[in-house]
Formats: structure tokens, C-alpha cells, sequence
């Protein structure tokens, strides 16, 4: 209430995020985060997000895979979902969904000026990361450390219980043909996925779900407090061990409709940002980063900006920022590091 005229007040990102399970929220290691693409499908990604003292979430994207930053100046209505404890260290960790308004700066960030919090926590919890810094390995990663910083604004937050709590579902054998659906290989490698749909307003939301192929499409099961509606939306798949390696994500495009069985995402296609994680995969992906990474800069007649490595090997190993850089590196690591 507003002390002077008895009236509720505005609600601030700190007031809105409260309502949240904090220590929860940080001990998760990604985040589902979705934005509105230029047709209006909600597409979701996995990432690393920081909780800053104000009540606000920062996130990074670097140049490569700018469409979320580009997503976000054409619409800020965003959402997060914090729904795969992996690594958190806790057993029933119950999943977290933030609803906000984001807002991306058009400033190409080289060093972690505005987001040492949010590196230092990443290369505590990502150790394989640390490698991009060393000398060897700089040519070849300088392009993850060019980076546009988002940030989001809470405005709704809803807390679901743990996975482990749902109720178990009869197993039931897949339809003839639904092995044909696009991103049947995809969905069947992992047990649940993330649902991201727009509400009545057009809002994106999030809910992890059990999808079942059908003749139709993927059967999916939306809880009550996440209010959906028919139209464009996708399917999300990912994973992470307990150091953020090994990762993997794939996302299914396609329409979600209301059927007698219940919600069906009828899928229309499959993208996979860092391939389908065979060895050869590696260089295809390393070329197309560097020529998003170029072709960013180029539309805005920018120069590669110089990667500020000092900074960032201060932040991934204090008191051996004056080491010699080349010392202790390692090959570069199997996983694929964060967009």
C-alpha cells in the first residue's frame, strides 16, 4: 500500500521476485528462456542467469546467437523457467516460472563490465569454460565473449512443484507413423521437454511436460496455472551434467491446438544451434558462429571489438590473473559452451 494515499503502490521487480523461492532460484544451474520470434512462435533456449539485487534477471547471448536479444527489442514480453535442477545440489526442487518485460541494449559488450556477478558465477559452476581464456584457445572462442546483455524485468512468478511429484502416466505404445513426426528422435532421447505457448494476451509461457507421440502430434500436459491458448508454439529439449558440460538442446517448432484427447503440439520442424553432438559437428557449428558473429557487426558497420581476456580470467581465477595465460591450458571441452 502507498503510505500517502492508501492505495496499492506499483509492484517492483524486488516485490515480485520475493514471492519466489530465492535460494532455489539461484541454485539452479540454466534456465528455460523464452521470447517471441518475428511470426510470433515462442521459442525457448536453455541459460545461465544471474539474480541481481534489485529484483532483476540478467541474462547474456553472445553475437552468434543474437536472435533472443533481437526477439527482445521487437517484443519484451518474455518468460523464464527455472525447471531442471541438475547440479543445484537439491533432490525436489520445485520449478520456478518468471513472466516479465526485457529490455537489450544494442551495446556489444567485450569485457564483464555489468556482469562479473553473473561470469564469476559461470565460471565457477561451467570449470570447463575457463579454457576458452587461455592463449591457444583465444582465435578460436573469441566470439563467445562478445556478448549483449539482457535484462528482465519480473512482473509474475509462479512456483510448481518438483518433477518427481507429478503423477506417473500409463506407458503406452506410439502410434504406427508417429516415429515419422519431426523431432520424434529428439523428444524420444529425453523424458520431459518445455512447452512454450502464448497465453490470451499473446505472452509467452513455459511448462515442463511429458510429451506422447499420437497420430496427431505430441500429447502434452499443461498444468492449470499456466493458461494457454492455440496457436504457434514449440517444444524444447535439453541437457546438462552437474559442470554444465556435455550439453545438448533441440528445439521443435509447430502449432499447439485443443483436441478431444486433450493439448497436441502438431510439430512442423526441428533446429539444433550446436548440431546433434557427433564429433563432426564441432567445425561446422565453430564457422557458423563466426560468420553470425561477423555479419552482426557488419549490418551495424562495427569493428570486432577486442576481447578484454585480462578482465575475464581475473573474474574465472582470482589472484592468477597475472599468471602467464598459455600455463595450464587444456584441450577445449566436449560440451558446448553456453549461447
Amino acid at each position: 500500500m502507498s503510505p500517502s494515499s492508501g492505495t496499492p503502490g506499483p509492484r517492483t521487480a524486488m516485490t515480485v521476485l520475493g514471492s519466489a523461492p530465492l535460494d532455489v532460484l539461484d541454485a539452479y544451474r540454466t534456465c528455460e528462456f523464452v521470447t517471441l520470434g518475428k511470426d510470433g512462435t515462442p521459442l525457448a533456449w536453455p541459460t545461465a542467469v544471474a539474480r541481481r539485487d534489485d529484483g532483476t534477471l540478467l541474462l547474456t547471448t553472445s553475437l552468434a546467437f543474437a536472435q533472443k536479444a533481437l526477439n527482445v527489442r521487437r517484443d519484451g514480453r518474455v518468460g523464464l523457467l527455472f525447471s531442471d535442477p541438475t547440479g543445484s545440489g537439491l533432490d525436489f526442487a520445485p520449478q520456478v516460472f518468471v513472466g516479465g518485460r526485457a529490455q537489450c541494449p544494442d551495446t556489444v559488450m567485450a569485457g564483464p563490465r555489468g556482469a562479473e556477478e553473473y561470469w564469476r558465477r559461470l565460471f565457477e559452476r561451467q570449470p570447463h569454460s575457463r579454457a576458452y581464456l587461455m592463449r591457444p584457445m583465444r582465435p578460436v572462442m573469441s566470439w563467445y565473449y562478445l556478448r549483449l546483455l539482457i535484462t528482465v524485468e519480473p512482473e509474475v512468478v509462479v512456483v510448481r512443484p518438483p518433477l518427481a511429484e507429478l503423477p506417473d502416466l500409463p506407458v503406452t505404445a506410439a502410434p504406427a507413423g508417429a516415429e515419422a513426426l519431426p523431432g520424434a528422435a529428439q523428444l524420444a532421447g529425453l523424458p520431459t521437454a518445455v512447452l512454450a505457448a502464448r497465453d490470451a494476451s499473446g505472452a509467452p509461457v513455459l511448462a515442463r511436460t511429458r510429451p506422447r507421440p499420437t497420430a496427431a502430434g505430441y500429447l502434452v500436459e499443461v498444468p492449470e496455472d499456466c493458461p494457454v491458448e492455440p496457436g504457434p508454439a514449440s517444444l524444447l529439449v535439453h541437457r546438462h551434467d552437474e559442470l554444465l558440460d556435455r550439453m545438448y538442446n533441440a528445439l521443435v517448432r509447430g502449432e499447439l491446438r485443443r483436441t478431444a484427447a486433450g493439448w497436441v503440439v502438431v510439430p512442423s520442424s526441428v533446429v539444433e544451434p550446436m548440431g546433434s553432438g557427433r564429433a563432426s559437428d564441432a567445425l561446422r557449428v565453430l564457422r557458423r558462429t563466426w560468420r553470425s558473429t561477423d555479419r552482426y557487426l557488419a549490418r551495424r558497420g562495427l569493428r570486432r571489438p577486442k576481447v578484454q581476456w585480462d578482465r575475464f580470467r581475473a573474474l574465472a581465477e582470482p589472484g592468477k590473473e597475472s599468471a602467464p595465460a598459455g600455463r595450464g591450458a587444456r584441450p577445449a571441452a566436449k560440451g558446448a559452451p553456453h549461447h
